[in-house]
């Protein structure tokens, strides 16, 4: 059976599994789903006081950088995207950084971290824009803004594709801001 780290339950067939503190909820509407329908599910779920199945583990997740591979000239690079917030992901700025020539550096850098220069960029901007949303009272366009998106558009884009959610669904569910 597959592993995804971004779904809580994964249904096999014959094996459903799930992960966090809280799985037997989705295991037992998943199978109340599968031995009495989707309409019987949905009732027990409302009566519980839970959401039914359909939540994925990316909603809770926050992004964890790979730092313990040992490249230095990636390290600093990780370092100073993490301290400017990933605001210039461009390539000749990181490699200029890293003091490597462009194409050694974007084949290091993702034997390092596991993705592009692009995708960790955008991951650590999502991340900051997870954070304003729950705890600023920042508009949502304020927090494109904010993280690095010139165009708000783009910003519900990226973050509905590595959330899951839309960035007001997110603060709807997980915001604190008074």
């Amino acid at each position: 059976m597959p592993v995804d780290v971004d779904r809580l339950l994964i249904d096999g067939g014959q094996i459903l599994t799930a992960g966090g503190v809280m799985s037997w909820t989705d295991l037992c509407l998943r199978l109340v789903e599968r031995l009495r329908g989707a309409e019987v599910m949905t009732q027990t779920a409302r009566f519980l006081l839970v959401d039914p199945p359909g939540r994925e583990q990316r909603y809770y997740s926050i992004f964890p950088p790979r730092t313990g591979h040992g490249d230095t000239a990636v390290l600093e690079v990780q370092r100073w995207l993490q301290e400017t917030e990933a605001k210039d992901i461009s390539l000749e700025t990181l490699a200029t950084r890293a003091g490597l020539e462009r194409r050694t550096f974007l084949r290091r850098f993702r034997k390092a971290t596991g993705m592009t220069t692009s995708e960790y960029g955008q991951r650590l901007r999502v991340s900051r824009a997870c954070e304003l949303l729950q705890f600023s009272g920042l508009t949502v366009e304020q927090i494109a803004w904010e993280t690095g998106y010139g165009d708000p558009g783009s910003f519900r884009k990226i973050f509905a594709r590595f959330i899951g959610l839309t960035p007001g669904e997110y603060r709807q569910r997980f915001g604190h801001a008074s």
